[in-house]
């Protein structure tokens, strides 16, 4: 299982669009709004083979009201 998290900023106005949406999906294991430069993080736990910049690409960048992405790669839980 590979865990990685996604900071997502929304167009203006769409914060709580994006993160209904992304909660419709069931593809993320948690979704919190955020201060800073961007205004969701999402956790995500896929399997080993699945390509996680595909995954990004095709289920999360492409809902609407997503304005730019950064997935953080995660190493070890402690």
């Amino acid at each position: 299982m590979q865990t990685f998290f996604v900071q997502i900023k929304c167009k203006l106005g769409q914060t709580y669009a994006v993160a209904s949406a992304l909660a419709d999906r069931e593809i993320a294991s948690e979704i919190y709004s955020i201060a800073g430069d961007f205004d969701i993080i999402a956790k995500f736990h896929v399997d080993r083979d699945v390509d996680i910049g595909h995954f990004v690409a095709e289920q999360v960048q492409p809902i609407p009201g997503i304005a730019d992405t950064r997935t953080l790669i995660t190493f070890k839980a402690f």
